[in-house]
């Protein structure tokens, strides 16, 4: 006894579950990698605050970091006090406005004294604050 098939396979179909599988599993990895970079660069707490800061044309930008010694970072390099006076005293931008992005738990003295040595320099000021409770 001959037996015949009902239901007809396509072979071409078979060379189409490898491309399927890859562009599944390239769509998952693109989906997974972009989740895990939220903000390049340091892990800072901001304060919350409800006003916001208008937007700013090429802001200088001075992050401080809290911990048993406070580092200051501006334009992604470690600098001391008497070094950021220097960069900014010759930086040559026009709008000349400088954002403080401290953690919550830096020290009050090194972020008035970053402060108080933007506004000897001409710069406007302005604390760096998220809108809601991290």
């Amino acid at each position: 006894m001959k037996l015949h098939r009902t239901a007809k396979y396509n072979p071409e179909l078979f060379n189409l579950i490898p491309l399927i599988n890859v562009l599944f599993l390239a769509l998952a990895f693109t989906t997974l990698a972009n989740s895990f970079v939220v903000q390049p660069g340091l892990s800072i707490v901001l304060p919350v605050s409800s006003f916001a800061l208008s937007p700013q044309r090429h802001p200088q930008i001075v992050s401080i970091t809290a911990g048993a010694l406070p580092t200051l970072y501006f334009q992604d390099k470690k600098v001391e006090l008497r070094e950021l006076e220097e960069r900014l005293s010759r930086s040559e931008v026009k709008d000349r406005s400088l954002i403080i992005r401290a953690d919550r738990a830096a020290p009050y003295e090194l972020v008035s004294a970053v402060m108080n040595l933007g506004l000897r320099r001409g710069y406007s000021v302005a604390v760096a604050a998220t809108s809601q409770p991290q």
